[in-house]
């Protein structure tokens, strides 16, 4: 029959805490990170995008679509799909 033995090094609760310290820590820091980011993206949603880009964008799309027609004509309907969609 073997065992296993767990040796703790002598001042190994100190490091433990160190430990949960550094990781509420980083938890911290990732979290307030994420809110800061998701505030961000909200004011670039919230922007209007011009009618002139709109316009442009569905002509880029129509573009690609007609380009891999040949290749792939079920990726090319349905980039005319998002194309036409408002």
């Amino acid at each position: 029959m073997t065992t296993a033995t767990f040796n703790q090094p002598a001042g190994s609760l100190r490091h433990y805490f160190t430990d949960v310290s550094n990781a509420a820590r980083a938890f911290a820091e990732a979290l307030f990170a994420a809110q800061g980011r998701q505030f961000v993206a909200q004011e670039v949603r919230s922007a209007k995008v011009s009618e002139r880009a709109k316009v442009e964008g569905r002509r880029q799309i129509f573009a690609l679509a007609k380009q891999h027609e040949s290749l792939s004509p079920n990726l090319a309907a349905e980039l005319r799909f998002f194309a036409s969609k408002d």
